[in-house]
């Protein structure tokens, strides 16, 4: 029987893990993070939603280390809970991962057009009032073209490029914050908070989970780690991923807000950059900044192709889905069916244009969360000892939270109508899916 290749070390999971959640919304969308909750709104956000995952890594890490499966939550709740429940939550994580991957395609264009503007050019259409235009999509398409053959020939250069991507993106990170953050001032900070503290806070950190998305995918190529590798590896990549997730993820928020004032910048594309920019006084420091998110585009992008590609894999080898996508490729040993699909899925998505980017961060934070919720469920059946089961109990009880926030009507940024067609779409391609493997 062919089995998937077997290449990976800690520091593979390591840029798995946190190369897969952090992307390029810290440049892209800056102004809806400041919007939401200012400042210290969006530190205090990040900081303790970004905590509350911890319990979730917690269990992650137990998971995998008892059951190195790259269903990951679909082979954990299969233990406990009926065929339906199993399905269910591998589908949602699914598309936790896999709409990533479009919003990534379509970003790119954003990036290259700021540095070159003649590409916003040639309007195909528009989605939602906001153009579409060719040069866009022709780098999108290559960009997925290039990610998905780079996949389908193995998991070995994959893994390179995620390291490479992954170290060039903190390097230049580091760079550009302390140029910018020697410039800047804590005069630019107030307001500190865009509404009153409580609700700016809970604005951020229903986002989070959308944001910090991408530990757990360690879990996914746990079939690929090298014949000599310890399990504790996997506990240590979930944690590194998460603790430097925060880190991240408030440093930048924080240094936005320190080097300019940032209320006067909410309007401007690419808020991130132009911020460090007022502040230096010269171009050179935002090319530092797009080449940091570009390499973070190409991981982030990346490492969501191989997680979504090793779920379809595994739910087609239990039968959840087609079995066709459950094959392995005989020479390269990669799951070539399931990442060719979600290479062509990518490349069809990313057709929406940049009316996708900020309601398709709604719907991934659900569809985590929902994950998340399953997983700790599912550990809290087969915990050993009590502190376990309390452990497993705060990750289920965060994970529903922030299935809430996102659903209960009353809580500021619950779901709109177009994030609930969303869901709702993708829910009907999973009954049609289930369907489809079972008949």
């Amino acid at each position: 029987m062919i089995t998937l290749a077997r290449k990976l070390r800690v520091v593979d999971y390591f840029t798995l893990g946190w190369g897969t959640m952090v992307g390029v919304g810290w440049l892209v969308i800056m102004d809806d993070w400041l919007l939401r909750g200012g400042p210290l709104g969006g530190v205090l956000g990040f900081a303790i939603g970004g905590a509350l995952l911890l319990p979730i890594g917690y269990v992650y890490g137990q998971l995998v280390t008892a059951m190195p499966d790259a269903a990951g939550e679909v082979a954990y709740t299969a233990k406990v809970f009926p065929r339906s429940i199993s399905f269910a939550t591998g589908w949602m994580m699914v598309l936790a991962y896999f709409i990533v991957c479009p919003w990534e395609a379509v970003a790119v264009g954003k990036i290259a057009s700021y540095i070159f503007p003649s590409l916003d050019s040639m309007e195909l259409y528009r989605i939602a009032g906001r153009p579409v235009y060719l040069p866009h999509v022709i780098i999108g398409l290559g960009l997925t073209g290039l990610l998905t053959w780079l996949n389908y020939r193995g998991i070995r250069l994959s893994a390179v490029f995620q390291n490479w991507t992954t170290f060039g993106t903190l390097g230049l990170f580091m760079v550009f914050v302390a140029v910018g953050v020697s410039k800047g001032s804590p005069r630019n900070f107030p307001p500190l908070f865009t509404h009153s503290g409580f609700v700016s806070v809970l604005l951020v950190i229903q986002i989070v989970p959308y944001y910090m998305t991408g530990f757990e995918s360690v879990v996914k190529g746990a079939e690929e780690s090298r014949p000599e590798f310890r399990s504790g590896g996997f506990f240590k990549a979930i944690w590194m991923a998460i603790l430097v997730g925060i880190l991240f993820y408030t440093i930048v928020i924080a240094a936005v807000g320190y080097v300019a004032p940032w209320r006067e910048l909410t309007g401007e594309r690419f808020m991130t950059a132009v911020a460090f920019e007022r502040a230096v006084g010269a171009r050179w420091i935002v090319s530092v900044i797009l080449a940091a998110a570009l390499l973070s585009l190409f991981k982030v992008f990346n490492g969501n192709l191989v997680a979504a590609s090793r779920m379809v894999f595994a739910m087609g080898r239990r039968g959840l889905v087609d079995a066709r996508v459950g094959q392995v490729h005989a020479q390269n040993q990669t799951p070539s069916v399931a990442v060719i699909c979600m290479g062509l899925g990518t490349a069809a998505c990313m057709f929406l244009g940049d009316a996708i980017l900020v309601p398709i961060s709604n719907v991934g934070s659900l569809a985590s969360a929902a994950g998340w919720l399953a997983a700790c469920a599912a550990y809290y059946q087969m915990a050993p000892t009590l502190r376990q089961r309390l452990v497993a109990a705060l990750g289920a009880l965060v994970g529903l939270l922030m299935i809430l926030m996102k659903v209960v009507p009353f809580v500021p940024g619950h779901f709109i109508p177009y994030e609930w067609l969303a869901l709702g779409i993708w829910v009907a391609l999973g009954a049609l899916a289930a369907r489809r493997a079972t008949s």
